[in-house]
């Protein structure tokens, strides 16, 4: 319902009233009616407030008399609650009273029960033991098959009574009991191996539990582990197969034996010293003296498959010392291998690394050179470092660099198993040091024999930087090493490091990498700085073979037609070849620093060669032409350094063309001002009209 309005409600009651509407109605708006209507209607209201509230306090009436009478009802039930309540009291009391009694009965009847059960238990064997001493047995427990297990428990009581009796009076007695429990011992066995080929769990569990108590229990394990083997091994992964039978087998041992933990690990053990121990024997003696690649790779994979297996073996129920108890194990199989592994690995991969070098060697139909050792090596070496002298004959290579991305990712790639098994064969105490022998050896078939040898080789084939017509080819042999070594160090860190960082032999090796690193940046620094004698050598070549004196004083100075001169043409075209050269042999910085170290040199080679000549006006401005083309070259080098130089070279050579009034003020400018006064004048000198003009005083 909506709520009351008074006003919607006082609306209503004067659009019902005659003349109490609105004015455009259809009967004139009555005020005096209207007022009646309300009046009326007031009354009304009085006379139902009247009536309502009548009711409502007979209503409060009749519900303060109902309320009178429900606590009146509740206070009755809770008397009859506590009295109730009183009555379960006295009874609990009562039971416990009973109970007591009772309790007190019943020990009594077990005290009396109990010495008379164990009478009738002694009656009863003394009566089977009688059978016995009679030599007949005439009980029906005895010679009904059905009551094996009634037997089976008789027969045991006996068995452990006989052991007490002397043996001068029952010998006879106990030579019968025994015979009988050993011929009751090997029926439950025979009855528990049947079930097991029936497959019957319930059978085997009730045959188990009673062979529990005789000494044969632990036959029936072994033939339990026999047969649950048989038909096992139909794989020809016996690793599956021994993963499989477990896991079958864990299933049912819980279901068969009273302490399923001890048969499982019985069967496990059976397993490692026999199947797996004969797979392992046979796969590693067939190899070990014939194929030492296939031993090394034969025992990584078994001993990595059977520590797999070990991992799986590890989720059953073995005991308390499961971990202790496999690794045991897989010791007691491959302790005689890994004994002996490192010096193995060790002696194939020197062999293999060794064999790897050769072929390639012989492949290129190259005899090695033997590398000098010694004083007298080290005393040339540096003198060597120091004055970039060739001591010994130079070699001709033919271009070949004697270095080989395939042999060396052979070498990383055997080098690389052989950390994999050194990580895997190792005992955790000394894998440190067997993988820093491993790392020696890379050393020295890697650095030294190949990269060292190639160096040296290299160096040897640098020509005298006044040789003729040269192909450098130990920026080859910088790239190709440059590219080796970052192989190498990879390798460093993905395999070696991992093996060492925890230990001592960290810092020795890195001690041995920083001077592998070093020996080897030595002959790389001696060998590019030759090669870049070399390449200055052969602009000097260039420049004495086609630079004329005539092509910087014409004879016709008004007719003169090239830019540049054929000398530096050539020279600058050389250059341009040089510093493509340099930068797909170098990366890094390294581009840069023998950049700015030829760049430096071939603007010595320039401005020393410019003041070998006179210029004349023409000359000199074909002199300016050639620095200008020289300088396009230098942006090549893309080095301020060297572009600054040329810079100052081109503002140099402004002096052999400008009138001698503005010598000062050129000498003066932003680019020379800073240089040496006598360097100035030396180029002033070059000048044909040196001494007829007097441009000395220029310079006082």
């Amino acid at each position: 319902l909506e709520p009351f309005d008074a006003d919607e409600y006082i609306e209503r009651l004067a659009w019902r009233t005659p003349g109490g509407g609105s004015k455009g109605g259809a009967e004139a708006f009555d005020p005096k009616k209207l007022l009646e209507e309300f009046v009326n209607h007031i009354e009304e209201l009085k006379q139902l407030d009247e009536r309502i509230q009548r009711k409502v306090e007979k209503l409060e009436q009749q519900c303060h008399r109902e309320a009178k009478e429900f606590a009146h009802k509740v206070q009755d039930l809770q008397r009859s609650n506590q009295v109730a309540f009183q009555h379960f009291q006295e009874l609990d009391e009562h039971i416990s009273y009973v109970a007591t009694k009772v309790c007190h009965l019943g020990d009594q009847l077990e005290g009396v029960n109990t010495p008379r059960q164990r009478a009738v238990e002694a009656q009863r064997l003394m009566t089977y033991f009688n059978e016995f001493l009679d030599g007949e047995l005439r009980s029906d427990v005895f010679n009904n098959p059905d009551k094996i297990k009634e037997a089976a428990d008789i027969i045991q009581k006996l068995h452990l009574i006989a052991q007490e009796l002397p043996f001068d009076r029952f010998s006879d007695v106990k030579a019968k009991i025994a015979s009988k429990y050993h011929d009751l011992e090997r029926q439950l066995i025979q009855e528990f191996t049947a079930a097991q080929r029936r497959g019957e769990i319930g059978r085997m569990r009730e045959v188990a539990a009673v062979l529990l108590h005789f000494k044969g229990y632990a036959h029936c394990v072994d033939v339990y582990i026999k047969q649950c083997q048989e038909g096992a091994y139909m794989r020809n992964d016996v690793f599956e197969d021994i993963a499989i039978l477990c896991q079958r087998v864990n299933k049912q041992v819980g279901e068969v034996f009273c302490s399923p933990e001890t048969v499982m690990a019985k069967l496990i053990q059976s397993i490692f010293e026999n199947k797996i121990q004969a797979h392992v024997k046979e796969r590693l003696d067939e190899t070990r003296n014939s194929d030492v690649e296939q031993y090394l790779k034969n025992l990584y994979d078994l001993y990595t498959r059977t520590t797999a297996l070990a991992a799986k073996l590890s989720d059953f129920n073995l005991g308390s010392d499961k971990h202790t108890f496999l690794s045991k194990l897989i010791k007691n199989i491959f302790s005689c291998y890994l004994e002996s592994y490192i010096d193995m690995e060790r002696q194939y991969l020197q062999n293999r690394s060794g064999m790897i070098l050769q072929r390639y060697y012989d492949s290129k139909n190259h005899q090695k050179r033997p590398v000098g050792t010694g004083s007298i090596q080290e005393l040339k070496e540096r003198i060597r470092q120091r004055t970039n002298l060739p001591l010994g004959p130079s070699i001709d290579t033919h271009g070949e660099t004697f270095l080989s991305q395939e042999v060396v990712v052979n070498l990383l790639q055997e080098t690389r198993h052989a950390f994999e098994r050194c990580n895997k064969l190792s005992d955790p105490a000394d894998l440190p040091k067997n993988a820093f022998s491993i790392f020696l050896l890379l050393v020295e078939y890697l650095c030294v024999d190949h990269i060292d040898y190639a160096l040296e080789i290299g160096l040897s084939a640098i020509p005298s930087a006044d040789a003729k017509n040269v192909n450098l080819y130990f920026l080859d042999v910088v790239q190709q090493a440059n590219t080796i070594f970052h192989l190498f160090d990879k390798q460093f860190n993905d395999h070696l490091m991992p093996l060492i960082s925890s230990s001592p032999k960290l810092t020795e090796c890195l001690h041995k990498k920083k001077e592998v690193i070093e020996q080897m940046e030595v002959k790389l620094d001696t060998g590019i700085d030759r090669t870049l004698n070399c390449m200055i050598g052969q602009m000097k070549h260039i420049l004495a073979t086609e630079q004329k004196k005539t092509d910087f004083k014409p004879e016709d100075e008004n007719n003169v037609m090239i830019q540049y001169t054929t000398a530096c043409s050539k020279v600058c075209a050389y250059v341009s070849k040089q510093v493509e050269r340099v930068r797909r042999s170098m990366d890094g910085k390294n581009v840069d620093t023998v950049l700015t170290e030829l760049g430096v040199r071939f603007h010595r080679l320039i401005h020393e060669h410019l003041q070998q000549f006179s210029y004349s006006s023409m000359g000199g401005m074909l002199a300016i032409c050639d620095v200008a083309e020289y300088r396009r070259s230098a942006k090549d080098f893309r080095v301020p350094l060297v572009l600054q130089l040329f810079d100052t070279l081109h503002a140099l050579c402004n002096l052999l063309v400008v009138a001698p009034d503005n010598l000062k003020q050129v000498c003066s400018g932003e680019q020379l001002t800073n240089l040496d006064r006598n360097l100035l004048h030396a180029f002033v000198q070059l000048r044909v009209d040196y001494r007829s003009a007097r441009l000395g005083r220029h310079f006082s």
